[in-house]
């Protein structure tokens, strides 16, 4: 069963949105892993963080956790959806894709030790 393992939220200011959800819920940041422009939130289940977007969404930006990337995004087009193509990062790797219907979410195969 595929599952929920990643989101972010956008912002388009970091240190402004540490610290309003930081005193709002008590979010505390793990700062090996955030940068100038991603905060994560620490010992978050399902891992998650706030990515700077100059135009910020007012939704999550959802990341299915899969097993295999490339036979994900094959699948999503063979059913009339469409795929980016996978970005890497210290994390693993991700891809935009979008539903037969235009709905965009993302997918994400976890780099080892994710």
């Amino acid at each position: 069963m595929v599952q929920l393992g990643y989101f972010t939220l956008d912002t388009g200011d970091i240190g402004k949105a540490r610290a309003f959800y930081g005193a709002l819920f008590g979010w505390t940041f793990d700062e090996a892993a955030s940068k100038s422009t991603y905060a994560h939130v620490k010992d978050s289940d399902p891992p998650f963080g706030f990515v700077k977007a100059e135009r910020p969404a007012s939704e999550p930006n959802l990341y299915f956790r899969v097993d295999d990337i490339a036979a994900a995004c094959a699948r999503v087009t063979e059913l009339g959806g469409k795929a980016a193509m996978p970005a890497e990062s210290a994390t693993g790797l991700s891809v935009v894709v979008a539903d037969d219907q235009g709905v965009s979410f993302s997918l994400w195969q976890p780099a080892e030790g994710c």
